[in-house]
Order: C-alpha cells, then sequence, then structure tokens
C-alpha cells in the first residue's frame, strides 16, 4: 500500500452514524485511513468500518466515551498502535436536546457539556502532544449558535465553547503548521435534528434557508474534507458556516 497514504490517518470521533458517518466515508474517498470512533452499539460502527474495507480504505472501529480523559488517551493509543499516527481529528460527537433554560435538569445540563465541551476538551488536549505536525483538526459547532431560537441555550452554550477552544487553540498551536477550524452546520437531516420534531416542525426548518431544504450529511462531509484538505491550508482559526444561507 502507498506509504504517503499510510501517514494519513483520521479519526472521527462519533463516527457510526449521521453526519459522522458521512465524514468517515468521504475522508476514507480522499485517501485517509480512517479510525470510526463510537460511544455505544458497536454495530453501526462494525459496519460502516466493513463497508470501508470493501471499498479499499483502511479502517477501524474504535469504542470510547469522549468524555472520559483516560479512555480518549486509550483512543488515541489504538488509533496509533492500529493505523498510524494520527494527522486529522475530526469532533463530531455531540448530543442535541432542547428545552427552555428553566426546564432544564441537571442531569442534561452535565450530558451537554460532558459531551459537547469536555469531549472536544479532552481530544483537543489529547492531540495538542499527539497530532502529527502538519495535522489538522476540525471542530463541529452549530448555526443554532447564530439563530438565538428558544429552548436551544444551553446547547448554544457548548457550541459557543467549542467555537472559543477552536480560536484559542489555532493560536496556542503556532509553529507546528497544524490548522484548526470548525464547522457550523445549519439544521441536518440526521436523527440528532429529526428525532423528537414534527413534520410540521421540520417542514419549517427546511424552508428556512434560501436554498428551501434540510442539509444533508453529506453537505457537511464536503466541508470537512475541504478544510482537512491541500485547498484550505491557509484557513486557521476560523468557523464555517454551513447552513445553506439560514444565517
Amino acid at each position: 500500500m502507498n506509504t504517503a497514504r499510510n501517514t494519513r490517518v483520521a479519526l472521527v470521533t462519533g463516527a457510526s452514524r449521521g453526519i459522522g458517518a458521512a465524514v468517515a466515508r468521504r475522508l476514507a474517498r480522499d485517501g485517509f485511513a480512517v479510525a470510526v470512533n463510537y460511544a455505544s452499539g458497536s454495530a453501526q460502527a462494525d459496519a460502516l468500518v466493513a463497508e470501508l474495507e470493501a471499498a479499499g480504505a483502511r479502517a477501524i472501529a474504535v469504542q470510547a466515551d469522549v468524555a472520559n480523559a483516560e479512555q480518549v488517551r486509550r483512543l488515541f493509543d489504538t488509533v496509533e498502535t492500529a493505523l498510524g499516527k494520527v494527522g486529522l481529528l475530526v469532533n463530531n460527537a455531540g448530543v442535541l436536546k432542547t428545552a427552555p433554560l428553566a426546564e432544564h435538569s441537571d442531569a442534561l445540563y452535565d450530558q451537554a457539556f460532558d459531551i459537547n465541551v469536555r469531549g472536544t476538551f479532552n481530544t483537543l488536549r489529547e492531540a495538542a502532544a499527539r497530532l502529527a505536525d502538519g495535522g489538522r483538526i476540525v471542530n463541529f459547532s452549530s448555526t443554532t449558535l447564530a439563530l438565538n431560537m428558544p429552548g436551544y441555550a444551553i446547547y448554544n452554550a457548548t457550541k459557543a465553547a467549542v467555537e472559543a477552544f477552536t480560536q484559542v487553540f489555532a493560536k496556542e498551536l503556532r509553529g507546528r503548521d497544524i490548522t484548526v477550524n470548525a464547522v457550523a452546520p445549519g439544521p441536518i437531516a440526521t436523527s440528532l435534528f429529526l428525532d423528537g420534531k414534527t413534520d410540521e416542525q421540520i417542514q419549517t426548518f427546511a424552508k428556512m434557508p434560501p436554498l428551501q431544504r434540510l442539509g444533508q450529511p453529506e453537505d457537511i462531509a464536503s466541508v470537512v474534507s475541504f478544510l482537512a484538505g491541500p485547498d484550505a491550508g491557509w484557513v486557521n482559526g476560523q468557523i464555517l458556516r454551513a447552513n445553506g444561507g439560514i444565517a
């Protein structure tokens, strides 16, 4: 197998389904060896790895809760042993639960910050010591941060933290030729977005962008591919809002 390709190793968190799976597929087509991280339920992750391998890519599935620092360390260990040094980290793992701020439970608050914020913090901290020089980091924010819709206060707060991480961490990695950016999708037709919404609510969201449709996971995978590729070498510390013009 091509040696240069072996140096291109991508770790995608929360990659067993939805946007993460689309990102894994696209990166595999781009020539990356892909580590498919998942928190629970190995069947989807294993099926995705089998699909990628059948298409000629190198891929592994690795269970780890990104909110747990020790599991994140083991995640990097496993990827390095199986595929090589990580050159691309995609922080896709996340949770979205909406409710008015006054009705949020402590448990719901903790879950949102543990996965969306602590999870990103854990992988970034590990990447600081272990990401290959010249590598790329792509975090995930959300266009909901710009819309200020009722019910999204806690979720938006977690994504505001991710955006702050992104812009500061890009400067802290000075001298290593590593770029750190974030993608902020608009409404995307995945279970994360669709679950718990009525058909009427879904249609309302679909009509909000000037392009008059929900985004597809592949739309976001294309943006990640750009940020991970050679054409984005001068893009650093930025939030790319991929939302069809909704905001």
